[in-house]
């Protein structure tokens, strides 16, 4: 089954090359079903090249899905143009009475600033605190997650010797976990990150469990025991090209940036990337949209006032 999304999106025509059944509205409108609804907190100054990321993974599975885009009022983006936030994004005002089956926050280039020092810091947790009676499920990516982890739990981000910055290897830690099933014992992530998470301050927190781990780039995956929450500490989401346009951009600053590690071929930067986080990717966000939407979510969204009252 499709993703549904609006009409003229750019991300359409990229999917639709690459074979992924994407519907627009008023195709999805003549259906009789109901589909998955899921909200994208898109924090990225690349919107564009993440709104298609992620719809391409959350195309990649039998699930019909409803996406709706949403950007902080109180941030002036300086990447993407108005007309298309305007034609394609809503304002948390705008959404905030509906109801929803899942959300993603994305990351965002803001890891070394203390997180009340983010201009739109108020307005995330206005969302934070919505999403805990409105939406079921939360995927929290990159600083999506530390933010998500330090607003719900208190866990702070610490700043790490240098940029973590690569594809790295990674263990599972509970193979039974639902999210986890499929997956090989270990798997390809990138990671662009200046801060991380320590395993013994989620270790201390009894609703948390790590899920996945990397001897090199740490904790990876952490998931809230009720299935509400999951902390995505990477980028599964990413293209094969993301690690080298980052890599090239930071050179042409002047930068001082070491080259992604394990990702050049031969760690030749004129070599094309190979892809080997896809399908990980891909499996990760089908076991979401499968154990922790479709089945779990009640097919009324308005219930979810009953299951969270105070």
């Amino acid at each position: 089954m499709p993703i549904k999304i609006q009409n003229d999106l750019p991300a359409i025509k990229i999917l639709e090359s690459e074979n992924i059944f994407v519907m627009q509205e008023d195709r999805a409108t003549t259906q009789d079903i109901r589909p998955l609804k899921i909200v994208i907190v898109n924090l990225m100054p690349t919107k564009v090249a993440t709104e298609t990321q992620l719809m391409r993974l959350l195309g990649n599975s039998p699930l019909q899905v409803d996406i709706e885009l949403l950007q902080m009022a109180s941030h002036k983006s300086k990447n993407t143009s108005d007309e298309h936030l305007t034609k394609f994004y809503k304002t948390f005002d705008e959404i905030k009475d509906e109801k929803f089956d899942g959300m993603i926050v994305t990351g965002a280039p803001v890891e070394l600033m203390e997180f009340e020092e983010v201009d739109y810091w108020d307005e995330l947790c206005d969302v934070f605190r919505w999403a805990k009676k409105n939406v079921y499920s939360t995927l929290y990516i990159c600083w999506g997650a530390q933010a998500g982890l330090y607003f719900n739990y208190g866990i702070k981000k610490h700043k790490l010797p240098k940029k973590l910055f690569g594809i790295y290897n990674h263990m599972i830690l509970n193979h039974k976990h639902p999210l986890m099933r499929g997956f090989d014992d270990f798997f390809l992530v990138p990671h662009s990150r200046y801060t991380g998470v320590l395993s013994e301050e989620i270790e201390a927190v009894p609703e948390l469990e790590i899920l996945a781990t990397s001897k090199k780039a740490g904790v990876a995956i952490i998931c809230s025991k009720n299935g509400r929450e999951f902390y995505l500490l990477g980028h599964c989401e990413y293209d094969y090209d993301t690690l080298a346009k980052e890599y090239y951009r930071d050179v042409e600053k002047g930068l001082d940036i070491q080259m992604p590690y394990n990702y050049f071929p031969d760690n030749n930067i004129n070599r094309k990337p190979v892809m080997t986080w896809r399908s990980h990717g891909s499996l990760l966000y089908a076991n979401w949209l499968n154990y922790y939407l479709y089945q779990q979510t009640p097919y009324d969204l308005e219930e979810l006032k009953k299951m969270y009252a105070e």
